[in-house]
């Protein structure tokens, strides 16, 4: 499996880049969101994601871990295949996307082209649960912000603390120590103060 690709962009478009690593160059399928990442940037490091069907291998790239997850969770249900995920993720933002799935907003989703309220019901069926327990932020999707104390957060939210008894756990481990500590050392610590 190929993790990511860091390289030079070499051919950028709303639908594709190609980037040159060491003289090969790989074609990532992307969502708009990653084409404005990258759009002025002359080199960089995309997440891939690589779809294998009886067809073809495709290699999706993306510019952050939050999209790319969310790409993973909205594949995961039947009836959204990879070009499905990547034109929701072209059609809305990722923290767009998360709220509306909470919030049960199905016309939203039915926005998007080739989501149809079938579709659109399944995914807010499927993912609301999922999505629900990862409270968002006040930007709205929780990865981001890539700082060690979101990630300690992010960590314990992901173990089913609630977001403000996370935060509260965390605030209480860093602000007495500074920030000298690793992230694995202040999730330890947060958790023996819940």
């Amino acid at each position: 499996m190929i993790a990511f690709v860091n390289g030079k962009f070499v051919i950028k478009m709303p639908s594709q880049v190609v980037v040159d690593v060491n003289g090969v160059g790989y074609e990532l399928q992307i969502s708009l969101n990653t084409y404005s990442a990258v759009l002025n940037a002359e080199h960089g490091k995309l997440l891939t994601y690589l779809h294998i069907t009886e067809n073809a291998q495709t290699l999706f790239g993306f510019a952050d871990a939050s999209e790319k997850d969310l790409f993973l969770q909205l594949i995961s249900i039947s009836g959204v295949g990879a070009s499905t995920a990547r034109m929701m993720l072209s059609g809305m933002k990722p923290d767009e996307i998360i709220r509306a799935i909470v919030q049960n907003n199905t016309k939203q989703l039915e926005s998007i082209k080739g989501i149809g309220k079938k579709t659109a019901e399944r995914i807010v069926l499927e993912l609301k649960d999922k999505l629900g327990k990862v409270q968002t932020d006040r930007a709205g999707y929780p990865y981001l912000n890539n700082t060690i104390e979101s990630d300690a957060v992010n960590a314990l939210i992901a173990l089913g603390i609630q977001k403000n008894n996370a935060e509260a756990a965390i605030k209480k481990v860093i602000s007495p120590q500074g920030n000298n500590l690793t992230l694995e050392s202040i999730i330890k610590q947060a958790l023996k103060n819940l």
